[in-house]
């Protein structure tokens, strides 16, 4: 189950990617737009503040989050023309079976695909179903290998919780900018493909919990929450803790939480060209 108050706890920090990615994406006026794992909404509503006269929808396998989101696409419409008139629609989905309309021509896939496993076969379909000149733009967290990652794969093997955690933590779910970058290419797409670590600066508030612990509960620790009792959580959430704040220690009253993102935007018929 997803929280979203949870998630939503680093909202600007969180948001930020999905910014630079769309600053790649030079769309100008698209029939349909999909916002691809859409989560609470808050960042598909600025789509439609981007491209007004667009069809734009999300779609989220959480029905927690897609509640959210409706909820927050009502009190906008009431705020913006007084009726409850809805000019976003969500849905509870599963993007492996997700398929494009006919006029699909921005797909955003934003912090999603390292939950799905071969999800490589589901980018070169997308690119294959979409319609020539349409744009697929992807960004999925390349921090695996961080020693907030580490830390959650070495708690997570000992007696207590190896049989139950084991097989819920993957070391590389996710590819690099230049696997990408082949993959899409070679389904006849013009590629853009990068990598940004940003460092984020995490308040650090006496007795409160570590704050890359808490960061960690809107996502990674996720399926780890729902999988042990309370007991359980509670005790691997201390010891988990415990070796976050050694890895991340505080400084003037903050910790500094580097964080590297894998984006690529990749435009349909397209390979010819030289740039997006």
């Amino acid at each position: 189950m997803w929280d979203p108050s949870t998630y939503l706890r680093y909202g600007d920090e969180r948001s930020r990617p999905f910014h630079d990615l769309l600053a790649r994406v030079p769309a100008e006026r698209p029939r349909a737009v999909v916002d691809l794992g859409c989560g609470p909404g808050t960042l598909t509503a600025t789509l439609a503040g981007r491209w007004p006269d667009s069809r734009i929808s999300g779609l989220d396998s959480s029905a927690e989050m897609i509640a959210r989101a409706r909820a927050l696409t009502r009190v906008r419409s009431l705020a913006a023309a007084g009726t409850l008139a809805e000019p976003l629609t969500f849905s509870v989905g599963d993007v492996r079976s997700w398929r494009p309309e006919p006029d699909v021509d921005v797909v955003v896939c934003n912090a999603v695909l390292q939950w799905v496993p071969g999800h490589q076969e589901l980018l070169a379909r997308w690119a294959a179903e979409l319609p020539s000149g349409a744009w697929l733009a992807a960004q999925v967290p390349g921090n695996f290998a961080a020693p907030s990652h580490r830390w959650l794969r070495e708690v997570a093997g000992h007696d207590r919780w190896r049989d139950t955690l084991a097989p819920l933590l993957r070391e590389a779910p996710v590819d690099d900018p230049v696997d990408y970058a082949a993959l899409l290419a070679g389904a006849g797409c013009a590629v853009d493909a990068w990598e940004t670590t940003y460092v984020h600066l995490l308040p650090a508030a006496a007795g409160a919990d570590h704050p890359v612990l808490s960061w960690m509960e809107g996502t990674a620790l996720r399926p780890v929450r729902a999988a042990l009792d309370a007991a359980g959580w509670a005790d691997f959430r201390a010891e988990l803790g415990v070796r976050l704040a050694q890895a991340y220690p505080v400084r003037q009253g903050q910790v500094y939480f580097p964080f590297r993102r894998i984006f690529v935007v990749a435009r349909t018929g397209a390979r010819g060209e030289e740039n997006l």
